[in-house]
Formats: structure tokens, C-alpha cells, sequence
């Protein structure tokens, strides 16, 4: 009778254990959820907002709000103007408004793209930069080929790979010195 004694007061502790545990449970259950926590950067030129609602939430984050600011200057001259001869006048009204970016770039009017997005670049300086940087990628191929590429290739086992890699530097080295030359030239 021993045994059995045992096995019921086993199974019956085995039983009482797991009561505990799904009543635990269940008063747990009840509880509300916890809201998220947001670690969002901020600094100086960034801006967000949250909107929470049963369904779920939704973050908008600007890292590099405001994006163009503005300027505006104004000149009203109404001086009497005497030169050599005598007589005349001089009314003069200046009315000026630039836009730029954080970095110092004024707008020089008109945005390609979307329609009142503000900021962009003419379609002729687009055009002179990229036939810049087209013409100074083929210049620095050309340079990397004459100079380095005769020098890397008799390197054994891996020469081809690393006059591939000059001649690679030297495009990407050549579009880059083009593009600011180019910009220099087209005044963009």
C-alpha cells in the first residue's frame, strides 16, 4: 500500500503545482501591455512625430530639419543724385530673398523633380556634370592604364586583380576631379 500512497501524493503534487501556475498565469494575462519606449536621436536640426492609437503607432523622423533656409534682404535708396552736368535722381528699391541649405548652397531657382519641392539644381548644370564627370572618368582610366597598370600586372598570381583595381581608382578618382572641375567652368 506504500507505493500507491506515494504515487497519489505525487500526481496530487504535481496537480496542485500546475493550478498555481495557470492561475498565475491567467492573473498576469489580465494586465495591460506595456506602451514601447522610443530611443530617437535628437539634435539640434531634427524633428519627429509619434501618433499612437489602438491599431498600432507611426514615427515621422526629419534627422536634418529645417532643410532650406531663407534670407531676405531689402535696399530703398531715395538719395537726389548730382553729377557732373547737375540735376537727376536716383530711386532705387532692391527686394532680394535667397534660399539655402545648412551647408551654405543658395538655390539658384528652379527644382527638377516633384513640383514644389524646394532646392534643386538647373537641368544644364546636371548636364554639364555629368558630361564632367563622363569626360574626367575617361581621362583617369586612360592615366591609370599608361602609368600603373604595366607595373601591377607582373605581379605574380594577383597582378591582374590589382591593375583591375588601378584602373578602377583611377576612374572613380578621374569623375570626381571632373565634376568639380566641370562645376568650376558651367558656374553651378
Amino acid at each position: 500500500m506504500k507505493p500507491l500512497k506515494w504515487v497519489a501524493v505525487s500526481v496530487g503534487a504535481v496537480i496542485g503545482v500546475a493550478h498555481i501556475g495557470v492561475l498565475g498565469h491567467l492573473m498576469n494575462s489580465t494586465k495591460l501591455p506595456e506602451p514601447p519606449t522610443f530611443n530617437i536621436p535628437n539634435g539640434p536640426y531634427s524633428s519627429y512625430k509619434i501618433r499612437a492609437g489602438k491599431d498600432g503607432y507611426e514615427i515621422e523622423f526629419r534627422a536634418d530639419d529645417p532643410k532650406v533656409l531663407q534670407s531676405e534682404r531689402s535696399l530703398d535708396v531715395d538719395k537726389e543724385k548730382r553729377g557732373w552736368f547737375g540735376g537727376g535722381s536716383e530711386v532705387r528699391s532692391e527686394y532680394r530673398r535667397d534660399q539655402f541649405t545648412r551647408e551654405g548652397t543658395r538655390n539658384l531657382g528652379g527644382a527638377i523633380g516633384e513640383e514644389g519641392k524646394i532646392g534643386g539644381v538647373s537641368a544644364e548644370c546636371i548636364a554639364a556634370d555629368a558630361g564632367a564627370r563622363s569626360q574626367g572618368a575617361m581621362a583617369g582610366t586612360s592615366i591609370a592604364a599608361g602609368v600603373a597598370v604595366p607595373a601591377l600586372v607582373s605581379i605574380p598570381y594577383v597582378g591582374w586583380l590589382a591593375s583591375g583595381w588601378a584602373l578602377l581608382l583611377g576612374q572613380k578618382a578621374g569623375a570626381s576631379i571632373g565634376s568639380e572641375v566641370g562645376s568650376a567652368f558651367n558656374d553651378c
